[in-house]
This record gives C-alpha cells, structure tokens and sequence, in this order.
C-alpha cells in the first residue's frame, strides 16, 4: 500500500478543489465537482469561486439561483448548501437521516417539542408551505396556533429539518438582502427526489472532491454514519494509500495527485469553506491541525502555500472597504506581496461598490 506523506495530501486534495491553479468552467460543473458549498452565509459561495475559477462573476452563480438551476437548502452536516437543482434531488434523501439525527438529538428543538406528534407537525407545516413559502418565524407561528404549548422556533425547525425545503431568492444573489424564505423543494423544482440514491455514489463524487480520504473523513464531512460498507463494495476499483498517521486513505485511480513540491499559490477562503470541513484530519492544511480554527464566524482564513497561514475579514468604513489580515506568524516579503496582490483583486470583486479600497496587514497572531 502506497505511502502518502501530508504534503502530498495536501497538494491532493487543493488539485481536486482547483486551489492549485484557477480554471476556467462553468459555476454549475464546479459547484457539482465540490458536492456543493457551504452556504450558511449567503455570499461565500460567491468567494468560493472566485478562489477557484479564471473570471469569475457573480452574475453567473446569481442567474442559477434565480434561475432554479441552483438551490440553498440543508444537506451536508444538517447546515446550509449550495448545490445545483441536479444534485439536491438525490443528496436530500442520503441526507435525511442527518437532519433527523440532529433535530432529535444534536440540537435543542426536538427536546422543545416533547409529547407532540412530530409527524402531524411535519404534514402541517408542509401543507402552509404548499399554499405559500414562508419564513422560519411566519411558519412558526402558524404552527404554533395549532400547537399553543409548542415552541415556534422549534415547529418550525421541526419542518425545516425533517422535509425536503429549499431556501428561494433573491435570497442567494448577490446583493439582493431578502429574510430567508422557505419552500417544498419538489414543487419550486418542478421534480421529485430520488427514493433509492446510491451512498455508493456519494462515496465517489466526494473522493473526486476530498480525497485521497479515509471512512471518517466522509463521515465528518457529512454527517452521515455507517458508510464503511459503502467504502467496501468500492474497494476493488478504488486505489488505497496510508498516511503518516498510518490510516487507510481510499481514492478514485485516475484523481490528480500532483508532486508534492509543486507550488501552491495564496488564497482567500470564505468562512465555513468545504475544504478546511472535509476531513476528520485536517492536519493536511496546517501541520496538526491546531491552527484550523474554522469555527470562527467573524473571520475567514487564508492559505499560503497551501495550508492555513491567517485570517482575513472585510472592515467597510463610509465608502472605504478594506480587507483585513492578519497572519500566525510574520510574513516574507515575498509572501505578503503575494497576499497584497491577491487581496487587491478579491477587493474588485467584494468591494465593487467602494469609492476606495485597501489592503491592510494586522499584527500577527
């Protein structure tokens, strides 16, 4: 079995997410080759892509929200994805059990909710939202004139969690501000969800993505348990590595694993991006994994040469927008020029509607 250091890991797995060298592709052919991106803020999408693909612009991802070719809706690790309409059909039944899990047991609503018939809460909260969409508090509270002894919120995330929903613009486009919105996914898309998905597939498409990967990446990366005899019926046509912590890694054939020494060029990473999330080891992206704090909601981070390096963050003053960075350790010249450049052309794009922008380094630490 082939050995594969960290560094190779690491170059990997930044091949299979176009953070080596941006392409140029379709929005929608690269939001399927990540399996989605998080979404729980609704313009990191947006960066995400623009880290990775050769002029980009928002109005491509923006019409395939508009567009329904394009959906926000609660997948991966029960949190907010973006995924093409394509995808979602058969990622929201492998997920399921996800949001079940979570509702029940990893959240405070299912406990709120104690007594009642959750599946009567399901079939009315889906029945309001087939007259209309509506948001989380507007269906909350017209369960709650049902359920007078129930928590809103809880109601409402009790529909959220358990049914195929999807979130419908403009929430999703870029620039549009509009409260989140909620909608049955089959009929905003005019299609059913898959009833028998293949979890074989999702092993594929997100080896194609993550990989090379182990059993538990997968399952930190979605939630989803039990997927060892997934990894099984694939063994004979996957490749199989280890680490330098001795774990079994499996991996498509044919996927790009570059040298290891090739260089990997700075990047801005919006908050909650998948790559620093796909993985129960995240050591590949900075050493033992201490400085991969991506629980921080305020800041974003940044690679340099391809692991985790800093964060960074946009401060807007009056009709200044600056780009805030702050790095672990102190910067080379050389790598605080790259930084520079690099922020300067994420500025074009985040901060379009400034009279001034700069790029601002902070104090290490």
């Amino acid at each position: 079995m082939t050995f594969l250091t960290r560094r190779a890991l690491n170059r990997a797995t930044l091949a299979r997410q176009l953070l080596l060298e941006r392409v140029r592709r379709p929005a929608a052919g690269v939001v399927e080759l990540l399996v989605g991106m998080q979404a729980q803020i609704p313009t990191n999408p947006y960066l995400a892509l623009w880290a990775r693909l050769d002029g980009f612009r928002h109005e491509e991802l923006g019409a395939l929200v508009a567009g329904r070719q394009a959906v926000r809706a609660t997948l991966m690790r029960a949190t907010l994805h973006l995924v093409t309409a394509r995808d979602y059909r058969w990622l929201r039944p492998l997920m399921a059990p996800v949001g079940e899990r979570t509702f029940r047991s990893g959240s405070p609503f299912g406990r709120r909710l104690t007594g009642l018939d959750i599946g009567e809460v399901r079939r009315a909260g889906m029945a309001l939202l087939g007259q209309r969409p509506m948001t989380s508090a507007g269906l909350g509270a017209r369960l709650a004139e049902r359920w007078p002894t129930g928590d809103a919120t809880a109601l409402a995330y009790a529909v959220q969690y358990l049914e195929p929903l999807v979130q419908i613009p403009p929430r999703g486009v870029w620039g549009a501000s509009k409260q989140a919105t909620w909608a049955p996914a089959e009929s905003f898309l005019g299609a059913e969800v898959e009833r028998r998905p293949s979890a074989e597939a999702l092993v594929l498409r997100y080896l194609g993505a993550f990989g090379p990967a182990s059993v538990q990446d997968l399952r930190d990366w979605s939630g989803l348990t039990r997927m060892t005899p997934s990894f099984e019926a694939l063994r004979p046509q996957l490749a199989t590595f280890t680490d330098e912590r001795g774990r079994e890694l499996f991996d498509l054939p044919d996927a790009p694993r570059p040298d290891p020494d090739i260089p990997a060029p700075p990047r801005f990473l919006p908050e909650y991006d998948n790559v620093l999330l796909g993985h129960d080891d995240r050591s590949r992206f900075g050493g033992n994994g201490a400085r991969l704090d991506v629980t921080n909601a305020f800041w974003s981070m940044f690679l340099l040469n391809g692991e985790v390096a800093g964060t960074w963050k946009f401060l807007r003053e009056g009709s200044t927008t600056t780009l805030a960075i702050r790095s672990v350790d102190r910067l080379s010249k050389r790598d605080r020029h790259a930084l520079e450049t690099e922020g300067a052309r994420l500025l074009e794009l985040a901060g379009a509607g400034a009279v001034r922008r700069e790029v601002r380094f902070l104090e290490p630490g």
